[in-house]
């Protein structure tokens, strides 16, 4: 009876497992060796930021895709340098899935709300009124700095949305070596809260996805092998009715933004390669004019 029970944990706690992640396909598992291969980032779109409190500033969101395959992502200097994974409480507390490893005092730079709180309860779904890191696999991607705050005149800011990138817009995350591949949004921003500007950041259920149970506010993945793909254009937002923001656990909610994942990288060629040459399009040549007349740049957290 004994011997039953323990098999029964442990098929269950394999399923688990497996339903958190999946393969990596042929084509995404082709660039991710790609890129663990080279040195660095060919066409840096924005440079000097920190994967680690006491690490060099050697790390920039690259561009050397975004004409090719649309896409942007974090990597740092040096062979096999991409990017690590902090883990982010920020949102909802007390919500579903929570088990306690992401509480207020487990995280020393918790916020209240998420970058884009105001858009996710603008979807109007019942019962959801920001991201909850226990539930929704949320990316923080992007660097900015609070109005008017003269004492980080030297800190690194981006703003994705200036190469089309939009705010919870689909992510594609692989980690584990390489050998996991989980769906994500681009749900939060590395804020001014700390001393030095930070990449490399994603919610407790995305974490937990690439690292098992032990993740939680205070522990994230060391390994700098995790890349971290943001994909340009409104066709990668999924929207109030192209993801079950209400989800009960990561599982229900990754499962519902699955089919818009897989067709977005199927942006990236079958061998991961293409000429790594950044072509800006008229369009976007003149998208990033209106944004820096605008006023779009900076400052985007609400």
């Amino acid at each position: 009876m004994l011997l039953s029970i323990r098999f029964l944990i442990l098929t269950i706690s394999l399923l688990t497992s497996l339903a958190s992640a999946r393969d990596v396909p042929p084509n995404l598992q082709n660039l991710y060796t790609k890129l663990l291969k080279q040195k660095s980032c060919k066409h840096p779109l924005a440079s000097g930021f920190y994967s680690t409190e006491d690490g060099p500033n050697t790390y920039s969101y690259c561009g050397d895709h975004l004409s090719d395959f649309q896409i942007l992502y974090i990597r740092g200097r040096g062979r096999g340098r991409l990017a690590n994974m902090d883990v982010d409480c920020d949102g909802v507390q007390g919500g579903a899935g929570d088990d306690g490893r992401c509480s207020i005092g487990a995280s020393p730079d918790y916020q209240g709300t998420t970058a884009f709180q105001d858009m996710v309860a603008a979807y109007n779904v019942s019962g959801v009124r920001d991201l909850n890191t226990y539930v929704h696999p949320y990316v923080v991607f992007g660097n900015e700095v609070e109005e008017n705050d003269n004492d980080l005149k030297e800190w690194n800011v981006f703003d994705p949305r200036t190469y089309l990138v939009e705010p919870l817009s689909v992510m594609a995350v692989v980690c584990d070596g390489g050998s996991k591949l989980v769906y994500g949004v681009w749900g939060d921003t590395n804020g001014d809260d700390g001393e030095k500007s930070m990449v490399g950041e994603a919610s407790l259920a995305l974490a937990t996805a690439c690292g098992g149970r032990e993740m939680r506010g205070s522990n994230g993945i060391d390994e700098e092998d995790v890349l971290y793909l943001a994909f340009t254009g409104l066709e990668a937002v999924p929207g109030k009715k192209g993801a079950k923001w209400d989800a009960g656990s990561f599982e229900e909610f990754e499962r519902s933004i699955e089919g818009l994942g897989d067709q977005l990288i199927q942006r990236i060629a079958a061998d991961g390669k293409a000429s790594g040459t950044v072509k800006i399009s008229w369009g976007l040549m003149i998208w990033m004019f209106v944004a820096l007349v605008g006023g779009h740049l900076g400052v985007y957290r609400t």
